[in-house]
């Protein structure tokens, strides 16, 4: 358990000089490195990718309200090919303390209309209840977890720049931080109102009065902005407003438009739970579970192909994934008849039928899939089955 920023900067240095700051501690390596010998927390007060002022502005965790809430939980869980206990063991101290990378807890947005951003910019975009909101990647790399209300309901929205995982939660009357904990390199979010531990992929928890609980998940596309402001006009942006002193024109980790840093190298900077015998660690799968086991589709592959088919669990339980090109995303759908899905120009047919059915509305039973960098997915996965043709790094677009 114990492994911290000892063990975290020898996987830095193995891994190169990453320009890393989010996840420990708002410095690049060479101050990191300084910092072990100055016995630095990790808590220094300005957070992950801080400018050294010391500035953070109103953005005070101790402002969160939701003490003894309870987050909302699903009555089905996932597959966990761990449990508890293990999981706990192989966490690791991230080298920030808690709520060292600050949540963002007072958004403000903007019509995404009003914005420029360069090609290829990654956005991370949730729609619920007829209300979209756009979340800048390089914004989300400083503070990994923004509470926010989207369709008049609190929510969550989660990024763990490790992994390449965006993931939304309903929050219910409390908000969730950052932990300063890590396992299988992936954000362990916590709960303000029972401070359980969240590893943010698993979304279960594995630590306190909620362990083994499921959290309540809901999509969310990793996509660019010039793609989602062409499907969503009339979308919201997250502005850089954030409360707190940034260089949100920087990503400590690196760049997905031009590929670079962290997100291109073959290293992690933490030990995975378990290592894929094949496969770039950095290509990027979308991955979907269910209560019985686990599946990732390559995304170049599907985006090529547009139509993969595959099975989840010891039962087999046959699924299809489909791509929405428009969005560089793609979709999975539970399949247990084994129907026929096509192409459809843009769009999709189902066996034969209905043509012009969009990527995210086939009549079918859709099942949770997100973006992640493909080592995370199969070190927390070990079981997982696979579909696709292994690619490169990336964000998969």
């Amino acid at each position: 358990m114990d492994r911290t920023r000892r063990s975290a900067l020898a996987g830095l240095a193995a891994v190169g000089a990453v320009g890393v700051a989010g996840c420990l501690g708002g410095a690049p390596l060479d101050s990191l490195a300084g910092d072990e010998a100055g016995d630095n927390d990790g808590s220094g007060a300005d957070g992950p990718g801080g400018d050294g002022s010391g500035d953070d502005g109103s953005g005070d965790a101790d402002d969160a309200t939701g003490e003894g809430a309870r987050p909302p939980t699903a009555d089905t869980g996932y597959h966990v090919p761990y449990d508890a206990d293990t999981l706990v063991a192989e966490a690791l101290n991230g080298g920030v303390g808690k709520d060292g990378i600050p949540s963002i807890d007072d958004p403000s947005f903007r019509p995404i209309e009003e914005v420029n951003y360069a090609e290829g910019i990654p956005v991370f975009g949730v729609v619920r209840d007829g209300e979209a909101k756009a979340y800048p990647q390089q914004v989300l790399s400083h503070h990994e977890i923004v509470n926010d209300e989207l369709g008049g309901e609190p929510v969550a929205v989660t990024y763990c720049p490790l992994t390449g995982t965006a993931q939304g939660f309903r929050r219910g009357d409390t908000t969730f931080g950052v932990s300063g904990q890590l396992v299988n390199s992936n954000l362990i979010m916590y709960d303000r109102g029972t401070d359980s531990w969240w590893p943010q992929m698993l979304a279960t928890g594995i630590d306190g009065p909620m362990t083994g609980e499921t959290l309540d998940e809901f999509r969310v596309v990793w996509t660019t902005a010039d793609q989602w402001s062409e499907r969503h006009p009339d979308s919201l942006v997250m502005t850089d407003d954030t409360g707190y002193v940034r260089r949100y024109e920087s990503d400590p980790y690196g760049s997905y438009a031009p590929l670079g840093g962290y997100y291109a190298r073959d290293g992690t900077v933490f030990p995975p739970l378990s290592s894929p015998d094949e496969g770039h660690p950095k290509s990027v799968v979308i991955g979907a579970r269910t209560g019985t086991g686990a599946i990732a589709f390559d995304k170049r592959t599907l985006l090529a192909d547009r139509v993969l088919t595959g099975s989840i669990g010891d039962g087999g339980a046959d699924v299809v994934a489909v791509a929405d090109s428009g969005l560089s995303t793609g979709y999975v759908y539970r399949n247990p008849d084994g129907l026929g899905v096509e192409p459809d120009g843009d769009a999709y047919r189902v066996e034969g039928e209905g043509g012009g059915v969009a990527a995210a509305d086939l009549p079918l039973e859709p099942v949770l899939a997100f973006d992640a960098m493909w080592f995370a997915w199969a070190g927390f996965y070990p079981d997982t089955a696979f579909v696709g043709e292994h690619t490169g790094a990336g964000d998969g677009g």
